[in-house]
C-alpha cells in the first residue's frame, strides 16, 4: 500500500491511497468464493455456478463490496501510519475497481490545525464590581416577602393590577374555529409577570372579577405551532377570580418564620448569599472575557465540522428553551447565523486550551476529581457518595474532567492577564 498525504488547508488533509493489484486480486477471489457458496442461479445447483456466470450476474456488486472493504481496511491503517487524526467522517472518492489492477482512492478528512505557540500572557480583562448594596439586600428581602405573602380577595373589590393573581378561563379562536387543545379552565397567572402573552397581560389590567374580555393577538411566522404561524387569533377570556398579595411585615417575627433569630441575621444571610452569587458572576464574566481575548490573540483556523457540531448543540438549547417558555422560534437560517460566531469562538478556545494543557502538562488528579464532586454536591444538593457512583459513567466522567481542566487553564490565563477593576460595570462579560 502506498500513501501520499497532501495538506489542502490548515484543517483539511487529503490522503491518496494505492492498493497493489495482488491485494485487489486476493480480495476479489475471496469475494467470489463466498458468493459461489450462497448464490442461487437458475439452472445451476448451489455452489456449482461457473465463475463467468457469477461475474456476469454479480460482477458490479462484487466490485462495489470489495472496493468498500479495501477502503475500510486500508484507510484506517493509512491514517495510523501517517499519524493523521481525523475530526470528521472521511469523504471518499474511489476509482472504479478493476480485478487485476491497482486500486486507487482519495480520502479527505478534517484535522486539528498545527499550533506552533499559544499566546496567552497579558490578556486585557476588566473585572466588574462585586459589591452588594443595601438596595440589593432590600430587593431580595422583598422577594422573600412575596414568596410568603398571603392571597386574599381585595376589599372592597377593585379591578386587576400588576402583581395580582388571576384565575381565568379562556378559549382560543383561530380562523373562526375554537382550538380545543389551546383552551383551558382555572388557569392561574400573575398579572405583569410575563407568564402570559403581552397582549393578554395588557388587556387584563383593569378588568374586574366576573368580567369577560376578547383579546386579539397576532402570531408570528416563527410560532412554535405551525398551524398558528402568520395568523390572528382571538382569546375569549373570563376573569373568574382576583386575589391580591398581602406581604408580611419585614420584622423579627418574619425572620423567625424563616428560622432566623431576628431580622438582622436574616439580612446578614441574604447579603452573604448575594455576595457569593455576585462573586460567581464576576468570575464568569472574567472567564468569558479571557476566552474572547485568547481567541483574538490566536486567530487559528477551526475545522468547520466542529463548528457545525457546536452550532447544533447551541441551536437545540435555544429551541428547547423557546418551547418551554412559549416564545417564538426564529427560522433555521436566522438561528444558525445567530449562533455561528459564538460556536466558532467556543471551538477555537477549545483547541487553544487543549494545546495549553498539552504544553503545560496540565493533568487532572484524583484529588481534583474529588474536589469537583464535592463542588457538584454543593450545587445539586446530592450526596458526594451518590455522585461518585453516578460519575463512574465514562461520558459523565469525561465531562467532569473537561470542566476541571478548563478551570485549571482559566486560572493560568487569569494569573497572567492584565486585569483592571471596573466599578461602573455590571457583572457581565464584554464582547469584542
Amino acid at each position: 500500500m502506498q500513501v501520499n498525504v497532501q495538506k489542502l488547508s490548515p484543517v483539511l488533509v487529503e490522503l491518496q491511497i494505492e492498493v497493489p493489484a495482488v491485494q485487489v486480486k486476493n480480495e476479489v477471489e475471496k469475494a467470489y468464493q463466498v458468493l459461489q457458496k450462497r448464490a442461487k442461479i437458475r439452472g445451476f445447483r448451489p455452489g456449482k455456478a461457473p465463475r463467468d456466470v457469477l461475474s456476469h450476474v454479480y460482477g458490479e456488486q462484487v466490485a462495489q463490496d470489495v472496493s468498500r472493504k479495501l477502503v475500510e481496511e486500508t484507510l484506517q491503517k493509512a491514517l495510523a501510519e501517517q499519524n493523521v487524526q481525523p475530526l470528521s467522517q472521511p469523504a471518499i472518492e474511489p476509482q472504479k475497481l478493476v480485478p487485476n489492477a491497482d486500486f486507487h482512492f482519495r480520502a479527505r478528512v478534517e484535522v486539528r490545525p498545527d499550533i506552533a505557540e499559544v499566546l496567552y500572557e497579558g490578556l486585557d480583562v476588566r473585572r466588574p464590581t462585586s459589591e452588594v448594596t443595601d438596595e440589593m439586600v432590600s430587593a431580595e428581602l422583598d422577594r422573600l416577602r412575596g414568596e410568603h405573602a398571603t392571597l386574599t380577595e381585595p376589599s372592597p373589590p377593585r379591578p386587576a393590577r400588576k402583581g395580582d393573581l388571576l384565575t381565568i378561563a379562556f378559549t382560543l379562536e383561530v380562523g373562526g374555529k375554537i382550538i380545543k387543545d389551546a383552551s383551558a379552565d382555572n388557569v392561574q397567572v400573575e398579572l405583569g409577570s410575563g407568564q402570559f402573552l403581552p397582549e393578554l397581560d395588557e388587556a387584563l389590567a383593569g378588568v374586574s372579577a366576573g368580567d369577560k374580555k376578547d383579546v386579539t393577538v397576532s402570531f408570528s411566522e416563527q410560532h412554535a405551532r405551525k398551524d398558528f404561524r402568520g395568523k390572528s387569533g382571538v382569546f375569549h377570556v373570563i376573569l373568574k377570580e382576583l386575589k391580591e398579595r398581602i406581604l408580611p411585615t419585614a420584622d423579627d417575627e418574619f425572620a423567625k418564620d424563616l428560622s432566623f433569630d431576628g431580622l438582622s441575621l436574616l439580612k446578614e444571610d441574604i447579603k452573604n448569599k448575594l455576595d457569593k452569587a455576585m462573586k460567581q458572576k464576576v468570575e464568569d464574566a472574567v472567564a468569558e472575557q479571557l476566552v474572547v481575548r485568547l481567541c483574538e490573540k490566536n486567530p487559528i483556523p477551526v475545522p468547520p465540522s466542529l463548528v457545525e457540531q457546536q452550532c447544533r448543540m447551541m441551536e437545540q438549547e435555544i429551541v428547547a428553551q423557546a418551547r418551554r417558555s412559549g416564545s417564538a422560534l426564529p427560522s433555521h437560517d436566522e438561528l444558525h447565523a445567530r449562533v455561528h460566531a459564538d460556536s466558532e469562538v467556543k471551538v477555537r478556545a477549545g483547541l487553544l486550551m487543549a494545546e495549553i494543557a498539552k504544553t503545560q502538562q496540565i493533568k487532572v488528579t484524583d484529588e481534583d476529581m474529588e474536589k469537583g464532586l464535592t463542588e457538584l454536591a454543593e450545587m445539586t444538593g446530592k450526596q458526594v457518595a451518590k455522585l461518585r457512583v453516578e460519575y463512574r459513567d465514562q461520558k459523565k466522567r469525561e465531562m467532569l474532567v473537561g470542566m476541571i481542566l478548563e478551570d485549571k487553564i482559566l486560572d493560568i490565563l487569569e494569573s497572567k492577564a492584565k486585569i483592571v477593576g471596573d466599578e461602573a460595570a455590571a457583572p457581565a462579560a464584554s464582547t469584542p
